[in-house]
């Protein structure tokens, strides 16, 4: 592999931006795309599918055997509120793979004890949101109901382009919540793009169904996101 093309893929890695190496098996060529790059024809296509997927494996593209290679960022789950539903749902993202982490200031909430095997910081979310940024593969769930807490990173998660931001709580509480954000400077469609009440619709009650219902809707807006420079990956 050219050495210049694994330190761009390695830059990409370390950034938790998306990458697909392509080599053509034929000649041995490599060329790295990155999410949001111009591509075009059938290749296109194939980098498109890698993107959604993230599996690697080999494509035909104009006749000829080409192998992606696909690096994604490890998707990740930031919940805002050490409460029931991140009990449950901590279990369930760690099978689906995602890696999680819990943010709540109220220290009688978020204890080792009752979080023991999930990253847990009992600081508010201003402060941790700062040394740990969000970015295009995290979801941002806030479960906490205070908006004191849950306001600031549900804003961050939308200025960060997060595959998915999800808030719990009716839809009167919901119409609250978007006028204060409103008065944050955010507009119609980026506050449009919260899912409240959180989850898929399942007529969940307890905490784990809750938990289920978010997960699953965690996992289609992944899979079904829209990837960065959707037009300029799409055209001819």
């Amino acid at each position: 592999m050219d050495p210049k093309l694994l330190r761009q893929l390695n830059a990409e890695r370390a950034a938790r931006r998306a990458a697909i190496l392509v080599t053509d098996l034929e000649r041995g060529s490599d060329r790295l795309v990155r999410e949001g790059d111009d591509v075009a024809g059938e290749l296109r296509e194939a980098v498109e599918r890698g993107f959604r997927s993230g599996k690697s494996g080999v494509a035909e593209i104009d006749d000829r055997q080409m192998f992606l290679n696909v690096h994604l960022p490890p998707p990740r789950i930031v919940v805002i509120g050490a409460v029931h539903i991140s009990q449950a749902l901590a279990p369930m993202a760690r099978i689906a793979g995602f890696d999680m982490a819990i943010i709540d200031p109220r220290t009688a909430f978020a204890t080792d004890e009752r979080f023991h095997d999930v990253t847990l910081h009992a600081e508010w979310p201003e402060d941790v949101l700062k040394e740990h940024p969000l970015d295009a593969y995290t979801a941002l769930c806030a479960v906490t109901h205070d908006p004191k807490i849950d306001d600031y990173p549900l804003a961050a998660a939308l200025r960060a382009g997060c595959f998915y931001v999800g808030a719990l709580g009716s839809r009167k509480t919901h119409a609250k919540r978007v006028d204060r954000l409103k008065e944050q400077g955010l507009t119609e469609a980026e506050i449009g793009r919260i899912h409240a009440p959180i989850g898929l619709d399942i007529a969940a009650a307890s905490p784990a169904e809750i938990a289920v219902a978010t997960l699953a809707q965690v996992i289609e807006a992944l899979r079904k996101r829209e990837l960065a420079g959707g037009r300029a990956m799409r055209a001819a």
